[in-house]
């Protein structure tokens, strides 16, 4: 074990062979390793790719972890990165590396994925009820003693329906859990100080449960940056912080946790419950940003707090993930039909963005994007062109790939990366 996975089982995965599985990979490389691809380094366009493709970009990943690294040093948090963003143990191996101190999930399906790699400290931003997974917990718990997980109750009945589960199931040591704070309009947690008094005070009541924190979300409302929105963002993570003050003498850690922060908000978070605390009271700051480390040409690049505070130069995160596609038909002057749609890549938050062009995508089918083409791309591009096409939410690209080359400054493989959803 090392960094809290099993660096083994990771490095395991360059000697399984690729094949046709695998979609946009060349077919010379099946029947091959990933080791064996990455020893002679390959230019993925010169071996045969057929359209589209996923790749990452080597350099800005390995930037956009530095950077995330040295904001969070310098505000005093600590990272727990959302897992859910790219399901790839290689990404979880570097992030654990650059500093991260757990990782996040959002269901028990996940937290099986990581287990399987060994992760030893994982948040699960939920509430667990489902007796099923607690059995597994309980099972995963007994046979790892340094595994550790933290998850959210937002409910009395939760509560409840926790213990019993864990309780028929034989657990020998609590569950460590967060009462989770919502937004009015939002999505779960508790709605104002009585509803989270009365969870608090219920699971610090468990002998199945020990409470450890407090947690939230606070972008639960959208990704807005005005600043009304960045108001109500500020006035929620203050009455996050009041809950934590007020809860403390119920609290069963010596390390309170105080979590919220996604990819929009963590400046905001680092913030308001950053800094100092009651005397007596030693507080956790921990951000679950996961997106940060591939950033994107789309939502993030508008909201990411290192785009929006006119950070510049290294300060910036880059953009890391992109799809690259063939033209497929001409029909018109001023339309090119690429052969990339919903099946490979996001559509939820931006329609995909074209590197160098100045039309833009303006819809997708299952397996087609609609290109409309400015003057002065039409003679630019014609059948068969490849084209690379930035992302808006990673999240959910990196669910449409089982493999993605990671490749250097002059498009040679470096990495092969599993992806498991």
């Amino acid at each position: 074990m090392s960094l809290g996975l099993d660096a083994a089982s990771v490095s395991a995965l360059a000697d399984e062979p690729i094949d046709w599985r695998f979609k946009g990979l060349p077919a010379s490389w099946w029947g091959l390793t990933p080791a064996q691809i990455c020893h002679r380094s390959p230019d993925l366009f010169d071996d045969g790719p057929v359209s589209p493709v996923c790749v990452l970009d080597a350099s800005a990943l390995a930037h956009n972890l530095s950077t995330m690294a040295r904001w969070c040093r310098k505000h005093r948090v600590e990272l727990a990165p959302h897992g859910k963003t790219h399901m790839a143990p290689q990404l979880i191996e570097r992030q654990l590396g650059a500093g991260a101190t757990a990782i996040t999930a959002a269901t028990i399906s996940q937290v099986r994925t990581f287990r399987a790699f060994g992760v030893r400290q994982v948040m699960l931003a939920n509430e667990l009820v489902d007796p099923a997974g607690l059995r597994w917990l309980v099972g995963e718990m007994a046979r790892d003693p340094l595994f550790e997980l933290v998850c959210w109750v937002d409910s009395i009945r939760g509560v409840e329906l926790m213990s019993t589960a864990l309780s028929t199931a034989g657990a020998t040591r609590p569950v460590d859990v967060c009462v989770e704070l919502g937004m009015p309009g939002g999505r779960t947690g508790c709605r104002g100080a009585a509803a989270s008094d009365a969870v608090a005070a219920a699971a610090a009541a468990s002998p199945q449960l020990r409470l450890v924190g407090v947690a939230g979300y606070e972008a639960a409302l959208g990704h807005d940056v005005r600043p009304d929105a960045l108001a109500r963002v500020g006035g929620y993570l203050a009455e996050l912080r009041a809950t934590a003050v007020r809860l403390a003498g119920l609290f069963e850690s010596e390390h309170v946790i105080v979590t919220a922060g996604g990819s929009t908000y963590f400046d905001e978070v680092a913030d308001a419950l950053g800094g100092e605390w009651p005397q007596g009271m030693s507080v956790r700051t921990v951000l679950r940003s996961g997106c940060y480390l591939t950033h994107d040409d789309g939502l993030y690049r508008r909201t990411s707090p290192l785009a929006r505070t006119g950070l510049t130069g290294s300060s910036h995160l880059r953009p890391a993930l992109s799809v690259w596609a063939q033209v497929i038909s001409r029909p018109e002057p001023d339309l090119a039909l690429v052969g990339m749609g919903r099946r490979d890549v996001s559509f939820d938050q931006d329609l995909p963005i074209p590197y160098g062009l100045s039309g833009q995508v303006t819809k997708l089918n299952d397996q087609h994007a609609y290109l409309r083409l400015g003057p002065e791309d039409r003679d630019r591009v014609e059948v068969g062109t490849w084209l690379q096409f930035g992302v808006s939410h990673p999240c959910t690209v990196f669910d449409k790939w089982a493999m993605i080359p990671m490749l250097d400054h002059d498009n040679r493989v470096v990495e092969l990366i599993r992806t498991f959803f």
